[in-house]
């Protein structure tokens, strides 16, 4: 692990990530792992928030999810840290074990939209083990939804349960959620429901890959991510500079 902006994110890469929860699915499903797909929006949050970053550190993997975090854990010394895109995380996961045991669970979005991407999982991915789906209500939830949920997803016999919500509602959704279920996983994943549907268009992954997704994302939603990204952006570089100059200082003290 490496630790950007006091989040630790996995950093021995995308395959390996996707290999280590089909290998850990399955087994110890007492207390469900929490898995997250993080990005500058999560580790500016995190920065900000003393209790989101202790939920973050609370979580059993912080995938690094863009590529500004990836550059960051490199310079840390974390050779062999390469990007754990949600998306792709989603869609390699789901087609890893598409002929498998493996039962999951879809949470999240737009009503509708769970459906939509169990049609898509079953036609992109040739995946059919979609055993359960739930749209959260918009406002927060009591805690005796939560437990009717966490019985309903028992009941279904899932392994893994994705959660598209946003951050950070979704990374505090997945953190309450784990103590009604007992479930292998729990994972959020941001966008990749909007994405595997089609509601919303994903960026050429030349774009991904020189770390502009957030630009490409900006120019096809500007009234819903303007604020976001106009904030999230500046104080990502301004944190992280700060952070490398203060341990730099250190290490020639």
């Amino acid at each position: 692990m490496v630790v950007v902006l006091g989040v630790e994110l996995y950093d021995k890469g995308h395959k390996s990530s996707v290999k280590k929860i089909i290998r850990e699915t399955g087994v110890n499903n007492h207390k469900a792992r929490l898995v997250s797909a993080t990005g500058a929006h999560g580790l500016v949050t995190a920065k900000k928030d003393d209790n989101f970053r202790n939920v973050l550190n609370k979580f059993y993997l912080n995938l690094p999810d863009g590529m500004p975090c990836v550059w960051v854990g490199r310079i840390r010394g974390a050779k062999k840290m390469t990007r754990c895109y949600g998306p792709d995380f989603f869609s390699d996961v789901m087609i890893a074990s598409a002929n498998t045991k493996i039962n999951h669970f879809l949470c999240g979005g737009k009503s509708g939209v769970a459906r939509n991407l169990k049609k898509a999982c079953k036609d992109k991915f040739e995946n059919d083990n979609i055993v359960g789906l739930y749209s959260p209500p918009f406002r927060a939830m009591a805690d005796s939804e939560f437990q009717n949920l966490g019985s309903k997803i028992n009941s279904s016999k899932a392994n893994i349960v994705w959660i598209g919500l946003g951050t950070p509602k979704q990374e505090l959704f997945a953190e309450k959620l784990s103590h009604y279920t007992k479930v292998n996983f729990i994972i959020t994943v941001g966008a990749a429901f909007d994405f595997h549907t089609g509601n919303v268009k994903q960026a050429p992954k030349i774009i991904q890959n020189i770390g502009m997704e957030w630009f490409f994302r900006l120019c096809m939603e500007p009234k819903r991510l303007w604020r976001r990204y106009f904030s999230v952006v500046p104080l990502f570089i301004y944190y992280n500079a700060i952070d490398l100059a203060w341990r730099k200082n250190d290490t020639n003290n």
